[in-house]
C-alpha cells in the first residue's frame, strides 16, 4: 500500500514539487501562435447544492480547471459523468438515491479514466481505506483551504493520490493498529469454527437474537460466543469488533 507514505516529509515535499512542476507539464507551446496553451482539467461536482455553488464559484477563478457539470443526485451524477467523462470528480458520499460506495463501484466501470476525490464533512475512518481500495484517488475534507482543493485536483489528475493531512494521519494510525494486531501470532486462528461463524454473522449486522435463530441456539449461547471472541481477540467494544472484522475482510465496501 502506498497510502501510508503520504504523511511523511517525503510526501509533503513530493506534493510541493508536483505543484511547482505541473503547470510546466500542462502548458505546451501552440506552434501557430507561439503562445502557451494551458491544459484544462475538467471537473464534475457531485454534492449538495450549497456546496456545489460555492466550490464551482471558487474553481471558476482557476485558469486550468473547468467545472463541466454538477449534480446533487447519485444516479443522475453517474449518468452525467458517463456522458461527460471528466478528468476529476469531487464526490460527496452521502447523496440521495445512490450511496457513495455504489457510486464508486459504478464509476469505475462507466468512467474508468476519471479520478474520484472523496469530498466529505463526515469522514468514516473505518470506510476510508475501503473507499481508496475501491478506486478513489483522493480524500479531502470540506473544512480545508481553497488551495488544498485545487492542489488535490491537480495532483490526482497527474496520477498521484492526495489525502488531507488530518485524514492521512488517522489512516496511518489505523494501519499501524492493524499491523500490531496482525503481528499477534494466530489471533484469528485461536477462534473455533463456531466462533468464526458468529463473528461473520455479527459483521453482517445481525444481533444476538437473529444469530440465535439462524444457528438454532439460545441468545444466551450467542452472547457467550461473543464474549469469548472479544476475549480471544483482545477487543473491548462492539466498535472494535467491527473494525477487526473489516480488517479481516469480513466487511466489504458494499456491507
Amino acid at each position: 500500500m502506498v497510502y501510508w507514505l503520504f504523511v511523511t516529509k517525503a510526501y509533503i515535499e513530493r506534493v510541493k514539487t508536483l505543484e511547482q512542476t505541473l503547470p510546466l507539464i500542462a502548458e505546451p507551446m501552440n506552434p501557430v501562435s507561439g503562445r502557451t496553451r494551458v491544459e484544462t482539467i475538467s471537473v464534475f461536482i457531485a454534492d449538495h447544492p450549497v456546496v456545489r455553488y460555492g466550490v464551482s464559484a471558487t474553481l471558476g477563478g482557476e485558469s486550468d480547471i473547468n467545472v463541466v457539470g454538477e449534480s446533487s443526485d447519485g444516479w443522475q451524477a453517474i449518468a452525467e459523468i458517463q456522458r461527460l467523462q471528466p478528468d476529476v470528480v469531487l464526490l460527496e458520499l452521502d447523496l440521495p438515491s445512490a450511496p457513495g460506495s455504489k457510486m464508486l463501484k459504478r464509476l469505475s466501470y462507466v468512467a474508468p479514466d476519471t479520478a474520484v476525490i472523496i469530498f466529505t464533512s463526515l469522514p468514516k475512518e473505518d470506510h476510508m481505506l475501503g473507499e481508496l481500495q475501491a478506486g478513489a484517488k483522493g480524500y479531502i475534507l470540506k473544512d480545508i483551504e481553497v488551495a488544498e482543493i485545487t492542489s488535490a485536483i491537480r495532483i490526482v489528475h497527474s496520477g498521484e493520490v492526495f489525502i488531507s493531512p488530518s485524514m492521512a494521519s488517522k489512516l496511518v494510525g489505523n494501519f499501524l493498529n492493524r499491523e500490531k494486531a496482525d503481528r499477534v501470532p494466530g489471533t484469528y486462528q485461536r477462534l473455533s469454527a463456531r466462533e468464526r461463524e458468529v463473528l461473520s454473522l455479527l459483521a453482517d449486522g445481525m444481533n444476538n437474537h437473529a444469530i440465535a435463530e439462524h444457528l438454532s441456539v439460545s441468545p444466551y449461547t450467542v452472547q457467550t460466543y461473543r464474549q469469548r471472541i472479544m476475549r480471544k481477540l483482545d477487543l473491548h467494544s462492539g466498535t472494535e469488533l467491527l473494525r477487526y472484522a473489516f480488517r479481516k475482510g469480513l466487511i466489504t465496501i458494499e456491507s
